[in-house]
């Protein structure tokens, strides 16, 4: 049965025009980022949604390659939930034979990636993904912003039911804890302190990754493919009693 929340942030979404369906999936995404502690991609990102330019609740991505190994999908306006979200009811639906790569242009937002990993992990999928985002961090030396926070996502299903769900972005905080009120623009760098070189370096190759294979516009890679083995119970043994990643 839905939550007074869930209904609410639902009834809200109906009301900016997204259909029912929409809405429901947009919600249930805000909520577990809510539930997850993530409250910059929580419901604070409603209102962000409101206020966003050219939002075309009625759009829809559209799969416009399909290949063995390959597919492309065009958002065609759609927010970059709904892109992801179709892309990986298509993957539960027709799992590649062995492996997969998964291109989606003109997609953003694409909200918290840790959320679309953990459910291709559910279809029994390993994958990893990575997306861009406007320019939000500069270089350790200063200057302009280069690249965007260009969080990495790596999801491992397990013959227990409890994935390893890795999500990391590349900022010491997120642009969402900026818009959530809970960080400043200035805190907005590479994380790692003096290491920050680390992060900026792994931002910008996978701003290029992505860049190279979307094209112009913001965009997803994800590599989806079927285990050959299952390594989570054994570390869940060597790890017992302490938080690996994904856990609640």
């Amino acid at each position: 049965m839905a939550t007074e929340a869930e209904h609410g942030a639902a009834a809200r979404l109906e009301a900016m025009g997204f259909s029912t369906r929409d809405a429901a999936l947009l919600a249930d995404h805000f909520l577990d980022a809510e539930r997850r502690g993530k409250l910059g991609h929580g419901l604070a990102r409603i209102d962000w949604l409101a206020g966003l330019a050219g939002l075309d609740p009625r759009a829809r991505p559209s799969l416009v390659v399909d290949e063995p190994g390959y597919q492309r999908w065009d958002g065609n306006g759609a927010l970059g939930y709904l892109t992801l979200a179709a892309i990986c009811d298509a993957q539960a639906a027709d799992p590649p034979s062995r492996a997969r790569v998964v291109v989606a242009s003109r997609c953003f937002p694409t909200g918290v990636l840790g959320y679309w990993a953990r459910r291709l992990a559910a279809s029994g999928l390993v994958v990893a993904m990575t997306a861009t985002s406007p320019p939000r961090l500069r270089h350790p030396d200063g200057g302009e912003a280069l690249v965007g926070t260009n969080p990495l996502a790596i999801a491992i299903p397990s013959s227990e039911g409890h994935a390893v769900v890795s999500d990391v972005s590349m900022g010491q905080v997120t642009h969402g804890d900026v818009l959530a009120g809970l960080a400043r623009a200035e805190d907005l760098v590479p994380f790692g302190g003096e290491q920050a070189h680390k992060a900026f370096a792994l931002a910008v190759g996978l701003q290029l990754f992505v860049d190279a294979l979307a094209g112009e516009g913001y965009g997803a890679v994800l590599v989806v493919a079927q285990p050959a083995a299952d390594p989570v119970p054994e570390l869940r043994r060597l790890a017992a009693g302490m938080r690996l990643p994904g856990d609640h």
